[in-house]
């Protein structure tokens, strides 16, 4: 357990809320949570090498994003236990589960053996963390089930 947060915790997780309300990243975080569902490493590759385009800068952006907010609680400058709170870095989760079961080979293609590692370190570093991948992995599992279900139907 880290240390109790202070009110100068509670300013930085204000603020990093409000840089998630700009415009742009608004765009970049809808298209990561609704759009984006890679089933393997070389679907994250070929958004990620495509240049220029939209989805591109957008993956960019969100794994940019959440890999600084996690770099502030690896370097102790941000309480971890707020910062894992759901209501505060909840879409980390989302994406990482996302991405964690290629993980690996995703930083080999990619030649980028940090990619994703700092909130690596924050998600796995806790049993609540590490359960949390675990049921969104089940739920985007059933999801999958039930987006194929459907399309079969149709």
């Amino acid at each position: 357990m880290s240390k109790k947060a202070t009110h100068a915790d509670a300013e930085l997780i204000l603020k990093l809320f409000d840089l998630r309300r700009e415009a742009e990243m608004r765009k970049a975080r809808n298209w990561w949570v609704t759009e984006f569902w890679p089933e393997t490493a070389d679907d994250v590759v070929k958004v990620a090498m495509k240049f220029p385009s939209q989805e591109n800068n957008w993956i960019r952006q969100v794994g940019g994003y959440w890999e600084m907010a996690a770099a502030l609680v690896n370097h102790g400058v941000l309480n971890q236990d707020l910062f894992v709170e759901p209501g505060c870095s909840g879409e980390m989760f989302f994406i990482f589960a996302k991405v964690e079961p290629f993980l690996k080979e995703l930083r080999e293609k990619m030649k980028a053996p940090d990619m994703f590692g700092n909130i690596e370190k924050v998600v796995t570093s806790s049993e609540k963390g590490r359960q949390r991948i675990k049921n969104l992995q089940q739920r985007f599992a059933e999801r999958k089930k039930m987006m194929s279900g459907a399309a079969k139907a149709s």
